[in-house]
């Protein structure tokens, strides 16, 4: 009998069911959801790095996206045998002790507060650096030695500490807080103690600073240094964490009959959506898998004899089994990537959708067609003109920091910076410069893994970035000096979710044979250009003179002559 299993990928702004066939990877129907609430920027003040989302948004998504999906694919319900659910994170929501999202309970449901705090909000700043000072000098282990060093605004506790300061009324509400991808699976299943509840190893280890070294999450004499509310959320949270090719429970008789699927369906231990992606595009040992989207995570295994105990410095975590049980899991990233070039496109959109509108010269029907074509060709025409543009260093250089830097040496509050303009720069010129400074901050990346001793033989790149700009993938192959496959699947989070689905449910043994079995397979690599490679290491030098400019004592000098 045939058996089937469904991948929910929930990314920034819409949410992805792909039902696949767990024999040989087919993808029998796919079905996308965007959040409406956050469409319409609900919940967020982007002057303050404030990004929330209803839950509502989420619980819609799941319901009509695999409605749609079994509807769609005419399989039999009850071959559906299991779900894995990826999500982005740090995005953690905060929950009552009955487990009801907090924004779902009367006096909460316009609350910003009370909402999901996505990955991308940068309002724990401040927290972020409290945590990095406490961890050096509390007088008991540094917690943050398995998160690179350096806790980042980004992440769970700096989040939620954040949130206890400023809301008195969120704070005594939330009895607990889940990640994104533990809470949506702990909908779906019929178990509902939240003690026992089987949480992410991926998210708790990369985001939660959980390690075996302390027994599981930080001591509660360092949370409650950073205050009272968080000893005493430790104690609600978990002890055991579980990699996602377990399984966490069945699907509830209230989800079967809203999915129209059976309770005999198993619903894996959730996850992140780039470790998912990696187990999508079939990762292997030291392999590489970029996902290139808004952001990018980079994600790697590496063997225990390799890796063990050894920290690497300035990186997002690196924890056991996060994304292949048996290998530790090790995640790096850029906050903003595809956000770069999506910064410089609305800023030069800027007149279509401010003066277009009270032109008298159009019709309304003509200024909405124009301002459709300027942002459907924008992108398309600088990319032309671009490619055109010679590697010289006569070109503006540029830092990828427009929403801070994740790694290496995590620091939310670096901004970005253009240099070397000049009369003949034109809008191609420093489009260029952004896809460079993109690419440059790959390669710190790159760098500080090899610097680190963790050996990359492969790289391969996943995500919308990757499929669609040739551009961006030539230059990267350029920066990067290695050559870049990519991955044929326009969903591998969804599908690397599918793979988890499939091993929970025990059709395969292990995740590594089912990734290889049905996971994506590649259709496309990109080589270095040796003639430009020496050229991009020039420029990348000059990216290097400009970072510089993160140095404090360099920012006090200059204060001191504008004075």
């Amino acid at each position: 009998m045939k058996n089937y299993v469904i991948g929910l990928d929930y990314g920034t702004d819409s949410v992805r069911a792909m039902l696949i066939d767990t024999e040989n990877g087919q993808e029998l129907a796919s079905n996308v959801s965007h959040y409406k609430r956050w469409k319409n920027k609900q919940y967020c003040d982007a002057s303050i790095n404030q990004f929330r989302q209803h839950p509502l948004d989420h619980i819609e998504g799941l319901e009509i996206t695999i409605q749609t999906v079994v509807k769609e694919s005419g399989v039999d319900p009850s071959q559906v045998c299991g779900i894995c659910i990826d999500t982005t994170g740090s995005s953690p929501v905060p929950v009552t002790k009955d487990g009801i999202p907090l924004a779902l309970t009367k006096g909460f449901e316009e609350n910003p507060n009370a909402m999901m705090v996505l990955w991308k909000d940068h309002t724990a700043i401040n927290e972020a650096n409290e945590i990095n000072e406490l961890a050096v000098n509390w007088g008991g282990e540094n917690v943050t030695k398995y998160v690179g060093g350096i806790y980042s605004s980004e992440w769970f506790w700096a989040k939620i500490l954040h949130i206890a300061r400023e809301d008195e009324a969120v704070r005594n509400a939330a009895h607990t807080w889940m990640e994104h991808c533990d809470l949506m699976t702990y909908l779906l299943i019929e178990d509902k103690d939240l003690k026992s509840f089987k949480r992410s190893r991926c998210a708790a280890g990369h985001k939660a600073m959980w390690h075996e070294d302390w027994n599981g999450l930080p001591p509660a004499e360092f949370l409650e240094k950073l205050h009272p509310y968080l000893a005493t959320l430790r104690g609600n949270l978990y002890d055991e964490t579980y990699t996602s090719d377990l399984v966490a429970g069945k699907l509830s008789k209230e989800w079967a009959d809203r999915l129209g699927l059976s309770k005999d369906t198993v619903i894996a231990v959730g996850t992140f959506d780039a470790h998912s992606g990696a187990v999508g595009a079939k990762i292997g040992e030291n392999t590489l898998v970029r996902v290139m989207g808004t952001s990018t995570c980079d994600i790697l295994v590496g063997s225990y004899d390799e890796v063990g105990t050894k920290t690497v410095r300035g990186i997002c975590g690196q924890v056991d089994g996060s994304v292949i049980p048996g290998f530790i899991g090790l995640e790096a990233g850029q906050s903003a990537f595809g956000d770069l070039l999506a910064w410089y496109k609305e800023l030069l959109l800027w007149p279509t959708e401010h003066l277009l509108t009270a032109s008298t010269v159009l019709n309304d029907t003509q200024k909405e067609q124009l301002r459709e074509e300027f942002s459907d060709k924008l992108i398309i025409e600088l990319t032309k003109e671009a490619e055109k543009i010679p590697v010289s260093n006569s070109l503006p250089i540029a830092l990828d920091w427009i929403n801070g830097r994740r790694t290496p040496d995590a620091n939310q509050e670096l901004k970005s910076a253009i240099s070397n303009l000049s009369l003949g720069t034109k809008a191609p010129h420093i489009f260029k410069a952004l896809v460079n400074a993109i690419c440059f901050g790959a390669k710190k990346i790159v760098d500080r893994f090899e610097e680190e001793g963790v050996k990359i033989d492969s790289v391969i790149g996943i995500g919308g970035v990757a499929r669609k700009s040739p551009f961006i993938m030539q230059t990267l192959a350029n920066v990067l000096n290695k050559p870049i496959k990519i991955a044929a699947s326009d969903q591998t989070p969804a599908l690397g979710a599918a793979i988890y689905a499939a091993v929970a449910a025990g059709i395969y043994p292990n995740v590594i044979e089912a990734s290889q079995k049905i996971g994506s397979d590649f259709d496309g690599e990109y080589f270095p250009q040796l003639d430009k490679v020496a050229a991009y290491h020039k420029l990348l030098l000059a990216y290097d003179q400009l970072s510089a400019f993160e140095d404090p004592t360099i920012k006090t000098k200059q204060h001191e002559f504008s004075l």
